[in-house]
């Protein structure tokens, strides 16, 4: 069951582990992965929600805002908007036991999906893989 969420906190608080400091000739990524630890989850761009999910990182927390954010703009996409397709790819490509963990979000996740149009191939593909990997009766 994914856990409540409040947008005020950061993943630092909700988890309640204070990560140390990166060393200083760590990666980019790396660094930026600690600071976005640190924001209010509220506070984070869908492709700040997408850098920290790809790397699995907060993911009980972050996978219910990226569902929410994904299943409010699909409506927008199917009519022809803009549709961030990095969160998407993000949140799709998560391993089947990350959905296992989270039917729920998983069911959200495929209603939302399903309307989507016009995505492009290689996006079109990863999305075909998570529907194709969730367990019967998603």
């Amino acid at each position: 069951m994914p856990q409540p969420v409040d947008p005020t906190q950061s993943l630092e608080q909700l988890e309640g582990q204070r990560w140390p400091d990166p060393p200083q000739d760590t990666t980019s990524l790396v660094k930026a992965v600690h600071e976005l630890r640190r924001r209010p989850v509220g506070d984070l761009r869908p492709d700040e929600l997408a850098r920290l999910i790809t790397q699995d990182v907060g993911l009980p927390w972050l996978l219910p805002l990226a569902v929410r954010i994904l299943r409010d703009t699909a409506p927008a996409q199917a009519a022809g908007r803009w549709y961030d397709d990095d969160l998407l790819y993000a949140v799709v490509t998560r391993r089947p036991r990350v959905w296992e963990q989270f039917p729920g979000l998983a069911r959200e996740l495929k209603t939302a999906v399903e309307t989507l149009v016009g995505l492009s191939r290689y996006v079109r593909d990863e999305v075909d893989a998570f529907l194709s990997s969730l367990p019967e009766g998603c």
